[in-house]
């Protein structure tokens, strides 16, 4: 009985997922069962970590715009002015206030100062 050739489809299915796995270490790079799962787990984690990292920043951002306010003003804290922001309608988001809050302080404390005037 002659040897029969198998077809290309699974060839190709595992050499596309050894294609995302190539920057893998070890066997997950080289095993096509491992690569299977590391990929499940690395699709899993970026998915997860897309969202955290979104969180992350935003933390970041308060934290940095706290530091400036509270440098400008004793009495003057991040949630007040964020409501005070609100209050005048001034559309600056929190990652725009950080920059500025890094770059030029002192806009920021003109920021301020006419939220102030204007509550």
């Amino acid at each position: 009985m002659t040897r029969i050739r198998r077809g290309y489809i699974a060839r190709r299915r595992r050499t596309k997922i050894r294609l995302f796995a190539s920057t893998f270490r070890g066997a997950h790079s080289r095993l096509t069962r491992t690569i299977i799962q590391q990929k499940m787990r690395a699709l899993a984690s970026s998915h997860r970590d897309r969202g955290r990292q979104k969180r992350n920043f935003r933390r970041l951002w308060i934290t940095r715009i706290n530091a400036a306010i509270r440098e400008i003003g004793v009495s003057y804290s991040y949630s007040r002015s964020i409501k005070d922001l609100y209050k005048s309608q001034l559309l600056l988001n929190r990652k725009i206030l950080a920059q500025i809050a890094i770059s030029n302080t002192n806009c920021l404390y003109m920021i301020s100062k006419e939220i102030i005037k204007f509550k």
